[in-house]
């Protein structure tokens, strides 16, 4: 291969700086093409959930390229996008009736919108079509996803052309950074859930949508878990008002918690009615995502229009499912799961332990240790 570590990229790059090429990687480990070698610690942009090269996952791709390697899901299904659709409402534990793929997490975010614009649509309240969510949030960098999220640099250059009209914000759930002084976490819960209820009151019950949260945020505040009791009582305060309530777990989701749903792993129970997930669903072997759907939107949408009105080429691509529903077994069939819960839970009690110990020369500085699985 041709050694291009001394020549001028002509890939248009998201940083400004010339990025090192990487040239082959296994488990853990990526080589340069330069010679180094790295430890990537973080599984990219929190994708690789297995690392590089895993065999399983490398034969299933090769299995599927022998046999098929593409056809268009308007016209056809195919093997791989069924057993994965099967495998992912099976161990939802009846959270989900339908799956619907698509290509990554932001288009992911963006047909979340569009199928409970189409949902409401088809239960003949079309008038439905705001859309609530947090400040210090970040759900896609297409148009839609920038306008439902308020990641300040990332829509600054877009500003002009996000839709402000239908997309609304509350606080975000944080309560060691936002919580007021001798507010318990319960009473900062309480407070989120009256500003939720209020602003569904300010736009009309009649006219909202949709409620979307991360889950665990990531790209905006860093892995900051929502306080116990947040989920259920969002919940609540949505099914009043016959709200959708919008789960995005494009980055905490899929395992990454330590459960297969991000939202397991709060103990309260709290499923969605729609579900974006990506990056740990193809572990990077794959470019994937996919909407998951209750019974009742499931419902809504089978018992009148009868199909979904969002579709793009590469939607439920052979190779795609098929790599990423071997990454899905391994992750089943390790009970990497398991293992993960145990090594958050000695990573947390560790940095706990060294940078907040009285005695520890960081315990003035350290702010907060969170985290999970």
């Amino acid at each position: 291969m041709t050694d291009t570590s001394t020549q001028a990229s002509a890939v248009l790059s998201r940083v400004p700086w010339k990025l090192p090429v990487a040239s082959r990687a296994e488990g853990i480990y990526i080589d340069l093409q330069d010679g180094r070698r790295l430890i990537d610690a973080v599984g990219g942009a929190a994708v690789a959930c297995l690392g590089n090269g895993h065999p399983a996952v490398k034969q299933a791709i090769k299995d599927q390229v022998d046999s098929l390697s593409y056809v268009y899901n308007v016209q056809l299904s195919n093997e791989p996008a069924e057993e994965l659709a099967r495998f992912l409402i099976d161990e939802s534990k009846g959270a989900f009736s339908l799956c619907g793929f698509v290509c990554g997490g932001s288009e992911a975010m963006e047909a979340a919108i569009k199928l409970a614009l189409q949902y409401w649509f088809e239960k003949k309240q079309p008038q439905r079509k705001n859309f609530i969510a947090r400040h210090l949030s970040f759900h896609g960098n297409t148009v839609a996803t920038l306008s439902l999220a308020f990641h300040t640099a990332r829509r600054a250059p877009y500003e002009a052309i996000l839709d402000h009209d239908n997309f609304f914000h509350v606080s975000p759930a944080y309560y060691k950074r936002f919580g007021k002084e001798g507010e318990s976490e319960e009473e900062y819960v309480q407070r989120l859930a009256r500003e939720l209820e209020d602003k569904i009151l300010e736009l009309g019950p009649e006219t909202v949508a949709g409620f979307a949260a991360e889950t665990v945020v990531g790209a905006t505040t860093g892995a900051v878990p929502a306080p116990k009791g947040y989920f259920k009582a969002m919940r609540e305060v949505c099914d009043k008002y016959g709200v959708l309530f919008i789960l995005d777990e494009v980055m905490s989701g899929m395992g990454r918690m330590g459960t297969l749903h991000a939202w397991e792993s709060f103990g309260d129970n709290t499923p969605p009615d729609i579900q974006a997930v990506a990056k740990g669903l193809g572990g990077g072997y794959a470019i994937i995502g996919a909407v998951l759907m209750s019974k009742k939107v499931a419902d809504g949408i089978r018992d009148e229009g009868g199909f979904w009105k969002h579709g793009h080429t590469y939607q439920a691509q052979p190779i795609a499912c098929a790599a990423s529903l071997a990454v899905q077994r391994v992750i089943k069939e390790h009970r990497l799961l398991e293992n993960c819960r145990a090594q958050g839970e000695y990573l947390y009690s560790s940095l706990t332990g060294r940078l907040m110990a009285p005695n520890s020369i960081t315990a003035p500085v350290t702010f907060d240790i969170r985290g999970g699985g």
